[in-house]
């Protein structure tokens, strides 16, 4: 899942809700439109927190030589 499939369900769900004037029997198509709405923008949400919350993951190595002196690296995972 991602940004996309979130703004999917955002975009179906509007149409749902605000422009579809049809019925079903036994669904209304107003609440499940708003429903899907939710869920897009819960999607695009989650999304947004999970991909900022993977780019601040840093880790530093500090290596001892045998000569004593020190090395750090620190590495930035951008990956999720």
């Amino acid at each position: 899942m991602g940004y996309g499939f979130g703004a999917f369900l955002l975009v179906v769900g509007l149409v749902l809700a605000l422009a579809v004037k049809d019925s079903v029997d036994a669904v209304d198509l107003v609440t499940v439109g708003w429903i899907m709405a939710a869920v897009g923008v819960a999607v695009i949400a989650l999304t947004a927190i999970t991909f900022s919350s993977s780019r601040r993951r840093k880790s530093v190595v500090a290596t001892t030589h045998p000569d004593g002196s020190q090395t750090v690296q620190e590495r930035r995972d951008t990956q999720m």
